[in-house]
Formats: structure tokens, C-alpha cells, sequence
């Protein structure tokens, strides 16, 4: 059992108005039972529910609010106002973190490797689309979460239904290269890339989607991941540097693909990745000899230590 009066009493943040609403409510679910049984003085805040400024009755929070109003900035920025230590990525990391524009910018300017994209309107030139990376490629709404809004595009037929289930979440969209191969998912916790895990989607899948993220019981996670020793240590080190690049700290978790050619791409960052018995998170950490209550104390250890978000 920790020293759980040190933590003072705790807002386990979670809801909120996001599209990802309800993968937060189980994730934040998860996280208050732990911290309730480790002792800590704990209690659910949903701030779709309550006023931030209610915040400044606890001394710290945990944050588990996934996508916009959590995990973009606009909490962090309201708990710097308010002077409440909170876990994870400051407010600029967070704001990158969530704008897959941004974020391959800056992986780009870092010399990482990422893949190529362009930005996408229902008037694009979609030969141009093709033309510059090809396809198949992969529609994404450029500040969701969760794999929501995303969709394959192997055929050019494809391209305005894609287009139009991602604009219903995003004003602004993104078209990827598909890149063939391996997917691979790579924890952070305090400046440590965790063990990768393997994420095998069922062959019905065309990629790691909301579905298989959080409903199906039929995706493989590999831990071992599969690769050599040599190239886990490459990618773990590749995603630190993709993860610290655009200011994220604390905790989370960066996507990668290997092609077929063995090259790694980096996909993506989470700074507030979900936290439920599907969760990747908390794989990883059991790996390395973490319980889920321990893991979410030490999430929660990162707002005692003084740091300049």
C-alpha cells in the first residue's frame, strides 16, 4: 500500500464532450477504483457535468479526459490557470499531440520518420492525391482520437464516402499513405519507452479501429512483439525521441508501422491513452511488473514532482 496521504484529495477527470465520451467514462472508471483501493483520497469528476473552477477544492488531478477538451490543451490550460498539479503532457504538447498535421510537421523537422500525407477537402484533386502518395491510402480526421472518422481508401471510388465520414468529425482532413506491414504500439512512462507490443487486428479488420481498440475480445496483442532484439531497442528509442519532439512528458504512447522492407514509420502520439481492459497502457506497464493500481499511482506520483509544462 503506497503513502497515499501524500496526494491530498484527487479529481479523477474524465467524460467530458468529446467524441470519445464514452471510451474516457470506462478508462476513467478504472483509474478512480485503483486509486481507491491503493487509499488514495479520490472522487470522479466529469467536467460535462461541473465547472472547472471546482477544481480548486483538490490538489491534484489525474487526467483521463481522451480527445478534444481533454487531451488537446484546453484542460491543462485551465489547471495551469487554477495552479492544480495534473498528470501527463502539458498544454503545448497536448495541443500538437492532437493535431496529426502538427505533430508529422515537427516529427519531419526532427529528421523521424513518418508517412507521407497531404491535407484533404471534398474538392480536392484527388489524381493529385494519388499522384503524390499513392494508393491505397488512409482518410483521417486530423484532431480525433480512437480511430474515429478514419477510413481505408483503396480505390478512388472510395475517396468521397471516406471523405464524408471524416468531415462529420473534423473540419479539417488528412489523407496518409497506407503503409504494408507490421503494427507496433510503444508506451512512455517517466521518460521510458515500455516493452512494444504487437497489435494483430483479426484478418476482417482493415486496421487497428474503434471497434478493435475497444469492443472486440479477437485482436493479438504480442508481447514479445516479435521483432529483434536490435530493432525494439531502435524503435523504443525512435519513439522516445517522436514522443519528447513534440513536447509530450509524463506518460503515453506513440504508433508505429514496420513496412515490408523493415522500415519503421511513426504514426501517431497519445498523450491521454485510454486506460480500459482494453488499453494498451496497462499492458504494457504488467510487462515491466506493474499492477493497474501501481501503474496509476505512479501516473499520479508525476504531479508531485515540480515541473515546467
Amino acid at each position: 500500500m503506497t503513502n497515499a496521504s501524500k496526494f491530498g484529495k484527487v479529481a479523477v477527470l474524465f467524460g467530458g464532450k468529446s467524441a470519445e465520451r464514452e471510451v474516457s467514462l470506462a478508462s476513467g472508471k478504472a483509474v478512480l477504483e485503483a486509486l481507491l483501493h491503493s487509499g488514495v483520497n479520490a472522487e470522479g469528476f466529469d467536467p460535462q457535468d461541473r465547472s472547472v473552477t471546482e477544481l480548486t477544492q483538490y490538489d491534484r488531478t489525474f487526467i483521463v479526459l481522451h480527445g478534444r477538451g481533454g487531451e488537446d490543451g484546453q484542460i491543462q490550460g485551465a489547471l495551469e490557470w487554477l495552479g492544480v498539479p495534473y498528470t501527463g503532457t502539458g498544454v503545448q504538447g497536448s495541443a500538437i499531440g492532437m493535431d496529426k498535421i502538427k505533430t508529422k510537421q515537427i516529427w519531419q523537422g526532427s529528421e523521424l520518420p513518418t508517412a507521407p500525407y497531404r491535407i484533404v477537402a471534398k474538392d480536392s484533386n484527388l489524381q493529385d492525391v494519388v499522384d503524390s502518395i499513392g494508393l491505397p491510402f488512409i482518410i483521417k480526421p486530423v484532431h480525433e482520437g480512437s480511430s474515429i472518422g478514419m477510413s481505408k481508401v483503396e480505390k478512388i471510388e472510395d475517396f468521397a464516402l471516406a471523405i464524408e465520414k471524416a468531415t462529420q468529425h473534423d473540419a479539417v482532413v488528412m489523407a496518409e499513405k497506407w503503409i504494408t506491414g507490421r503494427e507496433f504500439t510503444i508506451v512512455i512512462l517517466n521518460n521510458q519507452a515500455l516493452p512494444v507490443i504487437r497489435l494483430q487486428p483479426p484478418e476482417d479488420v482493415a486496421f487497428y479501429d474503434y471497434e478493435a481498440k475497444y469492443t472486440r475480445n479477437d485482436v493479438e496483442y504480442g508481447i514479445p512483439c516479435g521483432l529483434t532484439p536490435e530493432d525494439e531497442k531502435r524503435l523504443q528509442a525512435l519513439s522516445l525521441r517522436a514522443f519528447q519532439a513534440v513536447g509530450a512528458s509524463g506518460w503515453g504512447r506513440i504508433d508505429a508501422m514496420q513496412d515490408e522492407e523493415g522500415n519503421f514509420w511513426l504514426l501517431e502520439v497519445n498523450t491521454v491513452p485510454g486506460m480500459t481492459s482494453h488499453s494498451l497502457v496497462p499492458k504494457a506497464a504488467q510487462a515491466v511488473g506493474y499492477s493497474f493500481e501501481s501503474l496509476c499511482v505512479a501516473i499520479l506520483e508525476q504531479t508531485l514532482i515540480e515541473v515546467t509544462h
